[in-house]
């Protein structure tokens, strides 16, 4: 224990202990202790070595290349809590691992999860995370592979009561400036914005009148500069937008509701 805590100390790990202490009871036998200290000690983030994040007190597969799920992201869960019950239905948009559906279907208990990302590589763990809480779902949950809403059932249509969007946020200029582990580790989908950090979410923002249900809600998380704009982007799609911070997460959550008199072909 003491030596894998001089190496990682030795390579810049700010928690080195504890990282030791989950390294070492993670491993499975000596040599593959050396091999994670070895990949860890190159720069891979730890969940990558370990196979897993924690999100919200769970056990979140992560692979190699997979976005890490932050965990000021768990208040933007928090925040989706209240909003399901028994018969609700949830979509994780832009899901990656899956964190934020998996964390709502223990937390939130819905009837149906429906997870959905571009990114072959984050759907392998997609599917894994779903299946592991499958059993607190009564409607099931799937996972499908394609570009935001093109891969969902057509029978979601105005169905979804919760649509989780994790959208990447990071303007493009700005990735350069992001910490070595994500830079490098993680898939730039995951990351890239666009030239305001807005492009992904003005695209969310613009389909999800048509596919939740009325009073139906929709998550994401944003900075605390882009929140005007981001703000502005879904009352203009017809969306009744209210901020929500933490100070202990550090985390700006916008939760914007479909009226339940709204029509499903306003916007299109």
């Amino acid at each position: 224990m003491s030596a894998v805590v001089d190496r990682l100390r030795a390579a810049g790990c700010v928690f080195a202990e504890d990282e030791a202490l989950l390294l070492v009871s993670t491993a499975p036998s000596a040599a593959d202790l050396a091999s994670m200290v070895e990949r860890r000690v190159s720069g891979l983030p730890l969940e990558h070595v370990l196979g897993w994040a924690e999100f919200c007190g769970l056990r979140v597969a992560v692979d190699p290349g997979v976005f890490v799920p932050r965990r000021r992201t768990e208040f933007l869960v928090h925040q989706a809590v209240p909003l399901t019950g028994p018969g609700s239905v949830v979509v994780d948009l832009c899901c990656g691992s899956a964190a934020l559906g998996a964390a709502l279907a223990v937390l939130g208990r819905p009837a149906e999860l429906h997870a959905a990302d571009i990114d072959p590589a984050a759907l392998a763990c997609a599917r894994r995370n779903v299946a592991a809480v499958a059993d607190r779902l009564p409607g099931g949950g799937r996972v499908y592979e394609g570009d935001l809403y093109a891969p969902l059932p057509a029978g979601l249509r105005g169905r979804v009561d919760v649509l989780l969007a994790n959208v990447p946020y990071v303007p493009t200029e700005q990735i350069g400036l992001l910490p070595a582990e994500a830079r490098l580790h993680e898939a730039r989908v995951a990351l890239d914005g666009g030239a305001d950090g807005l492009e992904v979410l003005r695209r969310v923002a613009a389909g999800a009148p048509r596919w939740l249900a009325p009073g139906g809600h929709l998550v994401f998380e944003t900075s605390e500069r882009q929140t005007p704009q981001a703000v502005e982007t879904v009352a203009g799609e017809g969306l009744i937008p209210r901020v929500a911070t933490s100070e202990e997460f550090s985390a700006t959550v916008i939760v914007a509701a479909r009226p339940r008199d709204a029509s499903a072909g306003d916007r299109q």
